[in-house]
């Protein structure tokens, strides 16, 4: 497990990490190799909050080339033009989305199709304890590694997921008025909001 630092100078490290793992690999190391495309752009499709942005900002960082985030919000004209300035400038041009879209027009489309697609996918295991780990860390709450290992075992495997179980156990944690996590208190809050999947295992 490694993580690619955005070279800039601001005050949260961890907003500025990416955390590379099994699930995202394959796309970061085709980042890595951009030179070798077969043409000088590449599309980064991923689900909400998987990082697809943060890692588009780090690879234009490092590479001097640019993005397009939310690429289809963008105009199709707009994408259009920053794909061939790319292929002119020779500098590489990244499109990030959620998913491939319906594209209209017929130029842009043929260029997405030559355009090489770069993947992430949903958080395996290792990647779905370091998440929650980080994100209890950047809301000041504290979890012990077993808590992280029992919800890791029992929430959804998906970026969101992760995410909406650490808004909830902070908002537990402030009608508590207490940072500290617990399983019991963890089991109901998750239960109440529907964010505990059940794995068959008897609860700990």
């Amino acid at each position: 497990m490694t993580q690619l630092a955005l070279p800039l100078a601001v005050p949260e490290t961890s907003e500025t990490e990416f955390i590379v793992s099994d699930s995202n690999a394959r796309a970061v190391q085709m980042l890595e190799r951009w030179a070798t495309w077969p043409v000088m752009a590449g599309l980064l499709m991923g689900p909400r909050k998987s990082g697809r942005s943060l890692l588009a900002r780090i690879f234009a960082a490092k590479s001097e080339g640019t993005m397009i985030d939310d690429a289809e919000r963008v105009p199709e004209a707009d994408i259009f033009h920053a794909w061939n300035r790319a292929q002119a400038e020779h500098k590489p041009l990244l499109i990030v989305t959620e998913a491939l879209w319906s594209v209209k027009l017929p130029d842009l489309r043929s260029r997405l199709a030559a355009t090489p697609v770069l993947t992430i996918g949903p958080p395996d295991d290792a990647l779905v304890a370091l998440l929650l780990a980080r994100y209890f860390e950047r809301r000041l709450l504290i979890a012990r590694p077993d808590l992280i290992a029992w919800l890791a075992k029992r929430v959804e495997r998906s970026h969101l997921a992760l995410v909406r179980v650490a808004d909830a156990l902070e908002i537990d944690a402030l009608e508590r008025r207490s940072p500290r996590l617990s399983i019991p208190a963890a089991r109901g809050t998750l239960r109440a909001r529907g964010l505990l999947v059940e794995s068959g295992q008897e609860d700990e």
